[in-house]
């Protein structure tokens, strides 16, 4: 067996899983688990997020101390 033969072989296996991933991808068994996983990001958060840390800290101090003055 040459290399060509090998990189052929290699070549259709790579095909068949590519197939393989899009038809699981795609099958009307999955429908619901990707529908719940697109609608994640505008689900309701039961807690409010927490404020910023870092540089957004600093800068709400600074311009609450530009406010005072």
């Amino acid at each position: 067996m040459d290399m060509g033969t090998l990189r052929g072989i290699i070549t259709g296996l790579l095909l068949i899983g590519f197939i393989g991933l899009v038809c699981w991808a795609y099958s009307k068994r999955r429908k619901p688990d990707f529908d719940e996983a697109a609608n994640l990001p505008f689900a309701d958060e039961d807690e409010p997020s927490s404020p910023d840390t870092g540089a957004g800290q600093a800068r709400a101090r600074q311009e609450q101390g530009d406010r005072d003055t």
